[in-house]
C-alpha cells in the first residue's frame, strides 16, 4: 500500500481534501499530518475516523527530525502539502510565523523527501521512481490586478503581504529541488477558497456568524476589492487531477472563473440569510454592514486564468458562486 504524507489535513482546504481523497483511494495510506494550531481542527476530519488507509499524525512541519523520523517511519512515497500560514491580517501583525512555517516548513519537507526518494540529484532510489510532491499554493504570489487581466502561469511574481511573499519564496523552492535534484514535484496556485468547515477568521463563515449573533459586519474600505472564488471540493478536485496527472515541474492555476467583489458577497450572504434565518426583529442583515478601515497594503484584485488546467487535464468547475454559496451557508446553518 502506497503511503501518501497529507500536510495540514485538519486545516480548511486540507479537511476538506483528507475525506475525499481517503474514500476514493483505498489502495493509498493516508497519513494526515498537522500541528493543531487554532486553524486546525479534529472535527473537520471526523468522517475518517475508522477509515482503514487513514491515521491522523500531529505535529509540526518546522521539526527537522520530527519530519525525518516520519518519512522513515511510514515509507512516505507522496506528498500533498497543504500545511501553512494563510491569513493576510496575521502576517500583518506577526509575520514571523508565516517565515517559519511557509518557508523553513516547506523546505524541511523537500529535504525530507530528498534524502528519503534519492541516492544522488536525479537518481531516485529503487522504487521510489514515481514519487511526487504536490505543493500547493495561492494567486496572492502574483500580486495586485487592475480592472482587466488574469492570473496566467507566466504571470510574474510579485508578492504584497508577508504572507504571499512567504508563499511565492515556497513556490521556489520546490521549483528548485525539481531542477537541481530531479524532484517529481507539481505547483498549484489557486484563487479564493470559500466552503464547508472554513475558519471564522475569513470572510465568509465570519460574515454568516456575526450575521447569526447579530453583530456588525466588518467590510474593508469601500468592500470594492474584487476576489475570484473557488468552491473548496472543486479546488479538492483539482488536485486530486494533477497529483495523478499533472507533468512534473509544472505550475497549474485554479481558479473558479467566479469574481465579485467584498461587498456583493457580504450583500448575498445578508439576503440568503434573510430567507433561510430571518431575523427576530424583522430587520434585513444588510443593515449591519459597517465600513472600517482598509488593510495595509490591500490587493485591489485578483483573478485566476485557469485555461491550462482545463485544456491540458481537463478539470471543470462544478459549483459555480450562486449555487456554492447556498451549499456553505447551509452547512454552517446546521
Amino acid at each position: 500500500m502506497k503511503t501518501i504524507l497529507v500536510t495540514g489535513g485538519a486545516g480548511f482546504i486540507g479537511s476538506n481534501f483528507v475525506p475525499y481523497f481517503t474514500e476514493k483511494y483505498p489502495e493509498y495510506k493516508i497519513i494526515n499530518l498537522d500541528k493543531l494550531t487554532y486553524a486546525g481542527n479534529l472535527d473537520n476530519v471526523k468522517e475518517c475516523i475508522g477509515m482503514p488507509n487513514y491515521e491522523f499524525v500531529q505535529g509540526d512541519i518546522c521539526d527537522t527530525m520530527f519530519i525525518e523520523d516520519l518519512f522513515s517511519k511510514y515509507d512516505i512515497k507522496g506528498v500533498i502539502h497543504f500545511a501553512a500560514e494563510s491569513h493576510v491580517d496575521n502576517s500583518i501583525s506577526g509575520p514571523r510565523a508565516f517565515i517559519e512555517t511557509n518557508i523553513s516548513g516547506t523546505f524541511n519537507l523537500l529535504e525530507a523527501a530528498r534524502k528519503h526518494w534519492f541516492d544522488a540529484p536525479s537518481k531516485p532510489k529503487a522504487g521510489y521512481e514515481n514519487c511526487r510532491f504536490h505543493h500547493i499554493s495561492t494567486d496572492e504570489v502574483y500580486g495586485t490586478l487592475g480592472d482587466d487581466g488574469m492570473f496566467e502561469e507566466t504571470t510574474p511574481y510579485a508578492p504584497n503581504s508577508p504572507y504571499s511573499a512567504s508563499k511565492a519564496s515556497s513556490d521556489f523552492l520546490v521549483r528548485a529541488y525539481h531542477h537541481t535534484f530531479g524532484m517529481n514535484v507539481t505547483t498549484s496556485n489557486c484563487s479564493n477558497n470559500y466552503g464547508p468547515k472554513q475558519h471564522k477568521e475569513k470572510l465568509i463563515p465570519k460574515i454568516i456568524s456575526n450575521c447569526l449573533a447579530e453583530k456588525p459586519l466588518p467590510i474593508y474600505g469601500q468592500g470594492l476589492n474584487i476576489r475570484d472564488w473557488l468552491y473548496v471540493l472543486d479546488h479538492c478536485k483539482a488536485i486530486d487531477l494533477i497529483y495523478h496527472t499533472g507533468k512534473a515541474g509544472e505550475t497549474y492555476n485554479v481558479g473558479g472563473r467566479n469574481e465579485r467583489n467584498n461587498i456583493t458577497i457580504v450583500k448575498t450572504i445578508c439576503a440568503i440569510l434573510d430567507e433561510k434565518r430571518p431575523r427576530h426583529d424583522g430587520k434585513k442583515y444588510e443593515e449591519l454592514i459597517t465600513y472600517v478601515q482598509d488593510r495595509a497594503g490591500h490587493d485591489f484584485r485578483y483573478a485566476i486564468d485557469a485555461t491550462k488546467l482545463e485544456t491540458e487535464l481537463g478539470w471543470k468547475a462544478d459549483e459555480n458562486f450562486d449555487t456554492g454559496i447556498i451549499k456553505t451557508v447551509e452547512w454552517y446553518l446546521r
